[in-house]
């Protein structure tokens, strides 16, 4: 078992991570190589499986599994996630959901080793993930999970379940499914799951008060199976569901709900009626929806439909698609109202 280190404190030194860079750039390399390579439908085909069953390893075992336990399911299918999250090539299990739980016991603290605020985007993105001086596990935060020695084989053996991957889509796919399925796959695994720790405390909307500068957004959401509502994860972290309402898509929560359906996790976490309503109405449906199918309407009756006619037309058509009032909301949309 590896030295435990006092939470995630940085320790003396330069960078130490030229090595991990140097392999980060190559994987790039090849994978940019790949656009201007032969391209198959069964390449492509492995690309999106590729990405979505690793991510899902990722979003679902890694961080809402491992860090959280939002859930729980059996010994097998706890090593089926963490052997799918490995495969994305984001180190152990135990080594990423350790650092994940002092990330929110210190968000953007000085014991927080990628706080974007504090050290820019770049090293909350991926610099700190490729410094060597942070390979270690920190045993001391992740007893619970520590107890399987599976787990523990996994996180000392976790460029395993990624090379063996590659070989699978070699064999599937030959050289352009190696190329699409693992090299252009796993960069965009990396980037969008980097993403959340470094754009989402950037940018973004903040529905609840926290300590720290998490930010939602739709369109990382979107990207990430659901892990884009990072104010709502941070602010009830162990809810399996990061979009707490029903406009907010949220991919991994809809598949655990299926998985449960099947009888393969229970004892989902949902965050209670209290947090649910103190959210309600700081940040209501998406403002810039209602908007863009006003636009829309409008232009489709100015096109079709003369002068006054279009008028009588449009004025219910806006109030049909009226249909969230919240302070936040009126406000944004508020220019957009038809006359009454």
């Amino acid at each position: 078992m590896e030295r435990p280190n006092n939470l995630n404190t940085p320790p003396p030194g330069g960078y130490r991570g030229r090595a991990n860079l140097a392999a980060f750039g190559a994987v790039h390399l090849v994978a940019l190589a790949a656009l201007w390579g032969p391209v198959t439908k069964t390449a492509l085909v492995l690309a999106a499986a590729s990405f979505l069953l690793r991510k899902f390893g990722i979003t679902a075992g890694y961080h809402r599994y491992f860090s959280h336990r939002s859930y729980k399911t059996s010994r097998f299918f706890q090593f089926v996630l963490a052997w799918l999250g490995a495969s994305a090539s984001q180190k152990g299990p135990l080594w990423w959901a350790a650092h994940h739980r002092v990330h929110h016991q210190e968000s953007d603290g000085v014991r927080d080793i990628h706080s974007a605020v504090r050290d820019g985007f770049w090293w909350a993105h991926v610099g700190w993930v490729l410094d060597s001086k942070y390979d270690e596990t920190n045993w001391r935060v992740i007893p619970d999970f520590a107890r399987y020695p599976e787990l523990r084989w996994l996180n000392a053996h976790f460029l395993v379940p990624p090379i063996l991957w590659a070989a699978a889509c070699l064999v599937l796919g030959g050289v352009p499914g190696l190329l699409w399925g693992f090299f252009v796959a796993t960069t965009v695994l990396w980037h969008s799951t980097f993403l959340i720790n470094s754009a989402c405390h950037l940018f973004g909307r903040r529905r609840f008060p926290t300590r720290d500068t998490s930010r939602n957004s739709g369109l990382l959401a979107l990207i990430t199976l659901g892990e884009g509502w990072h104010n709502n994860h941070h602010y009830y972290p162990s809810s399996v569901n990061q979009g707490f309402y029903w406009w907010e898509f949220d991919v991994t929560f809809y598949l655990l709900r299926a998985l449960k359906a099947l009888g393969v996790v229970w004892d989902l976490r949902r965050p209670p009626a209290r947090v649910l309503a103190r959210g309600r109405g700081k940040i209501g449906f998406p403002a810039v929806v209602v908007p863009v199918v006003r636009a829309t309407a409008l232009v489709l009756a100015l096109l079709v439909l003369p002068g006054a006619e279009a008028g009588a037309r449009i004025r219910p058509v806006a109030k049909q698609v009226e249909f969230v009032r919240t302070p936040s909301f009126n406000a944004a949309v508020g220019p957009f109202r038809a006359s009454r």
